[in-house]
């Protein structure tokens, strides 16, 4: 793992709605090949040279441009990229692609877009050559908040008070179980089903259950890594049996739970790793999974 770095950095607190958190990737190698747990969206900066491309859990591949968005993920992500490489990221949150990005999630699940469509290719080679010219995830990170404000200047209010809200509930109920019920959610936005299930679609890129369900299948993976929790134990975070439960831990993560807990990947260890030390620090959507 000497050759393979990843650092992360926790957004400004005028940020926090928007961004999951900032991250550093390098890696001092000929081919990278790996996989990537499903996750939210992404807006991503290549900053070494070669081709990189992604193996979606729908079959799709696309080759990423330098700078690039990735839809929300609904499964694992196959990464395949010429190296050396060197790639500066941020994950957004529900409320950060509604106010960025603008369109409906569900439209661009397992996509990658060339963000230079979206945010104007001069703005972001600006940003591309501060990072460049930066070392350390701190300054870089502080790259990405100016990027991040920018954008959101001039993003023509997407975002409303109420998309910010409704997204704080749908988090709120994802993280106080392992397998939430749908009906509390419905109780506390007083909302009717369609329309939540509209909203989550539009906001995170999927329904309420299949976020559910990606979310438990997430936790169960990082306890098994950080060595919490048995087969066993795993199960009894809702799943219905353990076959249950190694198929949508595949699903997510793209591993089975025996490769989990034998030999997870190198990119499956360091984001566990790193990310499971801010707990506390950010929300439990993020440091959880």
């Amino acid at each position: 793992m000497g050759d393979v770095r990843l650092d992360y950095a926790v957004p400004a607190a005028d940020l926090a709605d928007y961004v999951t958190l900032f991250y550093d990737f390098s890696a001092d190698v000929a081919i990278f090949d790996d996989v990537e747990r499903a996750d939210n969206a992404q807006i991503r900066f290549r900053l070494s040279p070669g081709s990189a491309r992604y193996r979606f859990a729908d079959g799709t591949e696309q080759e990423s441009p330098d700078f690039h968005v990735i839809g929300p993920t609904s499964g694992a992500v196959h990464v395949h990229a010429e190296g050396p490489i060197a790639v500066f990221g941020m994950g957004l949150t529900a409320v950060g692609w509604a106010a960025m990005i603008g369109v409906d999630a569900s439209t661009l699940v397992n996509r990658v877009v060339d963000a230079g469509l979206l945010f104007g290719v001069g703005r972001l080679q600006v940003a591309a050559a501060a990072l460049r010219k930066t070392e350390g995830i701190a300054a870089r990170a502080a790259v990405g908040e100016g990027l991040v404000r920018d954008i959101l200047r001039g993003a023509d209010g997407h975002c409303t008070l109420g998309a910010i809200w409704f997204v704080r509930q749908v988090d709120a109920w994802l993280a106080a179980s392992p397998s939430p019920e749908m009906d509390d959610l419905l109780d506390t936005t007083r909302l009717s089903r369609r329309q939540v299930e509209r909203k989550c679609n539009a906001l995170y890129g999927a329904p309420p259950k299949l976020l559910a369900r990606k979310y438990r299948a997430l936790r169960a993976a990082v306890a098994m890594v950080a060595g919490d929790e048995t087969v066993g134990d795993a199960v009894d975070r809702g799943f219905y049996d353990q076959s249950h439960m190694i198929r949508e831990i595949k699903q997510f993560t793209g591993l089975t739970p025996g490769q989990i807990r034998a030999d997870p990947g190198i990119l499956s260890q360091l984001t566990i790793t790193h990310r499971t030390a801010l707990e506390g620090v950010v929300s439990p959507l993020v440091s959880g999974t």
